[in-house]
């Protein structure tokens, strides 16, 4: 495999993301299975917003939060899988910087915004649940408003952060990225130079986005289940619930996988583990999330057939 070129050390024309090359036996079917679960992603996320903004029921804190996290999934996995895709039929398998950059200030924005905007969830099911009547004075579409955009500025500056002092580091010509994605962890590896302070500062970045998050998460869940258990009627515990099982699969799933990515050195050896694990959170949970949501969600399932069954009037009318 040709190496990319490079005028000199430190102007780089472009990378060669190596991502699934160890096993030339899988790319084919792994081509066709990607391909099918980014095609499902855009469907089940688009229709999770659509039906969040066109059905008036579920114009509550906790489907405008949803659609966040719908659209954040779409982006997400979009920054990342055409390229893969691309690479996957690919023999060269290159990307050029200018797209390897754009990747990596994209995907780390909007991963770093998804992890707080988990965290913000929670805090809305702990309210509803812990605290139902003061719901809609504490929930008020301001603060909504205002913890949205908070996860969103947390997202931009982190990436601000760690992708420019990680594009900084001098690469002396090795230009083979072991990996499908251009990510900070495997883009240190590939420095010449001590990383000894951009993998303190990456640590330090993963502590605020997954292990506050996490803690933050663990605690709001710790009040709800003490209110839950209070909760005397079978059917009234069951719905709560209810309520709080799908965001509770999306944390596990997320912060499962995208942790044992960032809180490992970045020279850990687990460089085919981490191929996978990436792959899980970069394009098969953007893909379950609406699933999730849709099959553990009645008030989803009774809107969606509402606004299909609009949509089918007005054709056959």
């Amino acid at each position: 495999m040709g190496m990319v070129k490079s005028t000199n050390e430190g102007n780089i024309t472009g990378f060669i993301l190596l991502g699934f090359s160890d096993y030339p036996q899988l790319q084919t079917a792994l081509f066709v299975v990607i391909l099918i679960l980014y095609l499902l992603t855009i469907l089940g996320n688009t229709i999770i917003i659509l039906i969040s903004h066109l059905e008036p029921k579920l114009h509550t804190p906790m489907y405008f939060f949803l659609s966040h996290l719908s659209f954040l999934d779409l982006c997400f996995t979009s920054s990342v899988t055409p390229q893969l895709l691309v690479n996957l039929q690919d023999p060269m398998k290159t990307i050029t910087y200018g797209g390897c950059m754009v990747q990596l200030y994209v995907s780390l924005a909007l991963g770093s915004t998804e992890c707080v905007l988990l965290a913000v969830m929670s805090y809305d099911r702990y309210v509803a649940i812990c605290r139902p009547l003061h719901y809609a004075l504490l929930m008020h579409p301001h603060l909504c408003m205002a913890l949205t955009s908070l996860a969103w500025l947390s997202g931009v500056a982190t990436t601000l952060v760690q992708s420019t002092l990680t594009l900084q580091l001098p690469l002396c010509g090795h230009h083979q990225v072991d990996h499908f994605i251009c990510e900070v962890p495997v883009l240190i590896k590939l420095a010449c130079v001590d990383t000894t302070f951009n993998e303190a500062e990456l640590f330090v970045a993963s502590i605020l986005f997954l292990v506050v998050p996490i803690s933050f998460i663990l605690v709001s869940y710790g009040y709800i289940t003490q209110a839950v258990l209070k909760i005397k009627s079978a059917t009234g515990r069951k719905k709560v619930l209810g309520t709080c099982s799908s965001h509770v699969t999306v944390v596990v799933m997320f912060y499962g996988t995208i942790m044992f990515m960032y809180l490992q050195s970045a020279k850990s050896t687990y460089k085919d583990q981490g191929k996978f694990v990436s792959l899980f959170y970069t394009v098969v949970t953007p893909m379950l999330n609406p699933l999730i949501y849709t099959l553990r969600n009645k008030e989803v399932k009774e809107a969606l057939r509402k606004v299909l069954g609009k949509i089918l009037v007005i054709k056959f009318t």
